[in-house]
């Protein structure tokens, strides 16, 4: 039955991820005629900003993969913030159980 709820739970959040990405609408065009980005962030500001300050920069090298629009880009850098989070409170708990267990082991040795 666990196997179950785990595997019910991982859909759901697949489903939670993907739903919104999926549901979002385009806005229409700004007043001066760019398209409207809805998950532009801080990178493309900055880019933006270094274009303006320093018309001629040329950056030193080229992204090796672009992805096709900034909700994927901000859905990547979610994922590795999530990643980064699991892998974080997973060594955290190890190394909790390991104290305990080295606590237990000790206090029967005293015994």
């Amino acid at each position: 039955m666990k196997r179950y709820q785990n595997l019910l739970m991982m859909t759901a959040v697949v489903v939670l991820v993907a739903l919104p990405l999926w549901m979002v609408k385009k806005p229409a065009p700004g007043a001066d005629g760019k398209e409207v980005q809805i998950f532009a962030g801080a990178d493309e500001r900055a880019k933006n900003l270094v274009g303006v300050i320093s018309p001629g920069y040329k950056p030193w090298f080229k992204p090796l993969m672009e992805p096709p629009g900034g909700e994927v880009s901000s859905m990547l850098f979610a994922l590795q913030a999530a990643l980064g989070a699991g892998f974080i409170g997973y060594w955290y708990g190890c190394s909790r159980t390991r104290a305990k267990q080295k606590q237990a082991l000790q206090k029967e040795a005293r015994c």
